[in-house]
């Protein structure tokens, strides 16, 4: 059976990881195939030199938006290349924090870059390979923003304006309105317990439908437990 690439998406503030990291836990209870988890930027060694440089607010260059999005397609095309189509081939399930979506939101319509070169460096850097599923943790910005602020230290992208994060999100809205099918939002407003039970509900229903007998079993065995926790 071929893998499934799992995607969350969503702006700064929004929770994906968290939900990411919680969805994952529970799958592998759940299958016998190989559940993983990765991220981008920084899914490889080489990803990680990228993501701070990307990220950390002491770099002493401003990085310019399109040196800043060539640095995320090289990021994109180690990752797809080492990481995801082996794993892929062999079956695993990776659940993967950000991908696609975020280069068009963030780069296009955050930095406001030409969408058309964005989509094809995608292209070029992903080497076709798209999410079965991408969950977007939909957010109002000024919250994720105040979420960011409680947290503590905001990386680069984090200490963008608010009319910046209102585009990003915008752009997420377009996205998911273009793709409905693979796109599917999810209020991040919602208590973390009840979000994480939504996205085991889709998830079980996704994965049965592609062939997952064991879950199906599993799930139908353990749900009402697992609900009644939470």
């Amino acid at each position: 059976m071929a893998g499934q690439l799992i995607v969350f998406e969503g702006i700064e503030g929004a929770g994906k990881t968290t939900q990411l990291q919680r969805a994952a836990t529970w799958l592998r209870s759940q299958l016998t195939v190989p559940v993983l988890t990765s991220r981008e930027p920084g899914g490889t060694f080489l990803g990680q030199q990228l993501r701070s440089l990307l990220l950390d607010v002491r770099q002493q260059d401003e990085i310019e938006p399109r040196a800043e999005l060539l640095l995320y397609a090289a990021d994109r095309a180690q990752h797809v290349e080492q990481y995801l189509k082996p794993n892929l081939a062999q079956g695993a399930i990776i659940l993967c924090d950000r991908y696609t979506d975020s280069t068009l939101a963030y780069q296009g319509y955050g930095r406001q870059l030409e969408l058309g070169l964005i989509e094809h460096l995608n292209a070029i850097a992903s080497g076709g390979l798209t999410p079965n599923l991408t969950f977007w943790l939909d957010l109002d910005p000024e919250i994720g923003l105040q979420r960011i602020t409680e947290r503590g230290a905001p990386n680069r992208l984090e200490q963008e304006a608010l009319d910046f994060h209102q585009r990003v999100r915008e752009g997420y809205m377009t996205l998911a309105q273009n793709h409905p099918q693979r796109i599917i939002r999810l209020d991040a407003n919602t208590a973390a317990d009840d979000l994480e039970q939504e996205i085991r509900t889709i998830l079980q229903t996704r994965l049965s439908e592609t062939g997952y007998e064991s879950f199906s079993k599993n799930f139908s065995k353990n749900f009402s437990k697992n609900f009644s926790k939470n």
